[in-house]
């Protein structure tokens, strides 16, 4: 065990019984006081692989008929981390009820292990002691903006309809008031329906401000729990820059929940939330400008999406300023005035969309030594386990993939790891899937041109772009672009690219696909189903260009 090396995998043991066998005898004499303590006729070990090196030897004592309690001590490479005899509330804590600590509770006690989650009372605007069961995407995130991206499309619709023979006899109104109070009653109903599945699946919910005290004690409101395990999945919240007028601006909070329309809106930000923001409310009324300090909006994204998607934004009326930057917001008449370096405009509203931050405020980390990245995220393994072996994070609070999916496999994963009794599990954070709710939308996975170019080297391109055949007849003027990039060496498909309507319904399919390795021999070997837009994925035979070393 002196040495182990913490990079040999965790699960190459072809040498485990040798290290049982020249290891627990140096690990019995060492509990020598054990044996004064607890004199015995007999003394059974165990030895246990565990992350990154570290061995968990397991050893019971018996005397006479009665049975001592299990103890468990941590091992790396021969020093002892942590011993415990201590009787424990709980197996697991979560302290955080959105996607991933749901999910990471649930499944545990699918393992007959008793386990407890914290979260702060619902609302729909997140605070320091505001929350909700359900989380950031359940209450504020992913599903009130579908919704309102939904109630966004009826206003193209209602004009595509007149192409195909549709007569509107008044023009349609529109009540965003209605929408919003539709909108909270959904939530109110999910609300309810995540701590049911909590209750159902025998997880005690606690309403209340979780913090840590130590490495195995969770303070809730006053009282304490010993838990044998921690999970923070406190996910993230909106970051508004130290600027001038902070107070007066709004975020992706208060955005879905805003007692009225606003007729005028600048929004700071050129990231999905903004963009899909500024679609919402264009489609719904509003005059919408998109401020950002990049000569291109999304950052991170292929380079010609980004350049595609912007043109398609503008082109549906949309203002967008590039490299400009955010000086302050003031109130005047009128409304606000908010000042820019290229110059000012007076709105109805604010909303800087300019990213989030981990969820750590008040969480006592720094009591039971928890290591955070620069960032402020809190630090983990690929088995989501802190420098604290018994503190656990996922999701959103460890920025790693900021999605919920990911949140909920990081949960499920860690679930596994802790009580399954299997070999630790792990997620798989490459070719993960995402989609930007714009009109048209933007649906991704695998590799950027960029970064395919750089990491495979020679690449072939495969692009496509069209207006999708409801526009010829409706006057929908959008258009839609799909890409493909292939690794020339291996033939694989490593990423492909779609803007366009339904272009996350379309690509959970194709993920599956790059997920697999599939090769571009193999898309062109599949029939298409016609007449659609995805079957251009399968029908691009002649190469855009190609990219050599």
């Amino acid at each position: 065990f002196a040495g182990l090396e913490k990079d040999k995998p965790h699960h190459d043991f072809s040498c485990h019984n040798i290290y049982a066998i020249s290891f627990v005898p140096y690990l019995l004499s060492k509990m020598a006081a054990s044996a004064v303590l607890f004199p015995s006729t007999k003394i059974c070990s165990s030895v246990s692989s565990h992350r990154k090196g570290v061995f968990r030897i397991f050893t019971s004592t018996t005397l006479g008929s009665r049975s001592q309690r299990t103890r468990s001590i941590k091992y790396r490479a021969g020093v002892v981390i942590a011993s415990s005899e201590e009787k424990y509330d709980y197996d697991l804590f979560t302290i955080g009820c959105g996607s991933g600590g749901v999910r990471a509770s649930r499944m545990s006690t699918q393992y007959g292990v008793k386990v407890a989650a914290c979260e702060l009372p619902f609302s729909t605007i997140s605070s320091n002691t505001m929350g909700g069961v359900g989380g950031t995407c359940v209450i504020r995130g992913c599903v009130p903006k579908k919704l309102l991206v939904y109630a966004s499309h009826f206003a193209t619709d209602f004009k595509d309809a007149e192409g195909f023979g549709w007569t509107i006899p008044e023009a349609p109104t529109f009540s965003w008031e209605k929408l919003i109070a539709n909108k909270n009653k959904e939530l109110d109903r999910l609300h309810g329906i995540y701590g049911s599945i909590l209750s159902n699946n025998n997880v005690e919910t606690i309403i209340g401000k979780g913090s840590i005290v130590d490495a195995n004690t969770v303070d809730v409101d006053g009282t304490q729990y010993k838990c044998k395990n921690i999970l923070i999945a406190t996910g993230g919240r909106a970051f508004v820059p130290d600027l001038p007028g902070k107070e007066l601006v709004i975020t992706s909070d208060e955005a879905l929940d805003l007692p009225r329309l606003p007729k005028k809106i600048a929004i700071v930000g050129a990231g999905y939330i903004a963009l899909e923001f500024a679609c919402i409310f264009k489609q719904l009324g509003s005059e919408v400008h998109v401020f950002y300090r990049q000569p291109k909006l999304l950052r991170g994204f292929d380079d010609e999406v980004r350049t595609f998607l912007a043109e398609q934004l503008a082109a549906k009326g949309i203002n967008l300023h590039p490299s400009t930057t955010p000086v302050s917001t003031e109130k005047v008449d009128g409304g606000l005035k908010f000042t820019y370096s290229e110059g000012d405009m007076v709105v109805d509203e604010v909303m800087f969309a300019t990213g989030r931050k981990p969820n750590t405020h008040g969480l006592g980390l720094d009591k039971a030594g928890v290591e955070l990245l620069p960032s402020g995220a809190i630090k983990v393994d690929d088995f989501s386990q802190t420098n604290v072996p018994s503190i656990y994070a996922v999701g959103d609070v460890t920025d790693r993939i900021n999605l919920t999916p990911v949140a909920l496999m990081e949960g499920m994963a860690l679930s596994q790891t802790l009580f399954a009794g299997g070999e630790p599990v792990s997620v798989d954070h490459r070719n993960v899937a995402a989609a930007v709710f714009t009109q048209p939308q933007v649906a991704t996975v695998g590799m950027t041109e960029e970064e395919a170019a750089d990491q495979c080297g020679d690449v072939d391109v495969y692009t496509s772009s069209f207006r999708p055949m409801k526009g010829t007849i409706s006057g929908n003027e959008e258009r839609c672009l799909m890409k493909i990039l292939v690794d020339v060496a291996s033939e694989k498909v490593v990423g492909v690219h779609i803007v366009g309507g339904d272009a996350a319904e379309i690509m959970q399919g194709v993920a599956i696909a790059v997920k697999m390795g599939a090769t571009k021999k193999q898309f062109d070997q599949c029939i298409g189903i016609h007449p659609t837009g995805a079957e251009e994925l399968v029908t691009m035979r002649s190469v855009t260009r190609k990219i050599r070393k």
